[in-house]
């Protein structure tokens, strides 16, 4: 459960718990680049979803 979690906090949908310590400079950088490539992710996978599922069910 504890990979689901992190990415929430990645995302922004979770908040952290309140006994951890602050993250440093570096590690909000690095959860940034995470999102960062998470969401170009989702974003190809749903282009990816379009074009080869969708759109050819309109075609015929």
């Amino acid at each position: 459960m504890g990979f689901f979690r992190q990415i929430a906090e990645y995302l922004y949908i979770r908040k952290r718990e309140p006994g951890t310590p602050p993250p440093n400079r570096y590690v909000k950088y690095m959860h940034g680049m995470n999102r960062i490539s998470i969401f170009m992710f989702l974003i190809a996978l749903i282009i990816m979803i379009l074009r080869f599922v969708i759109m050819p069910l309109f075609k015929k």
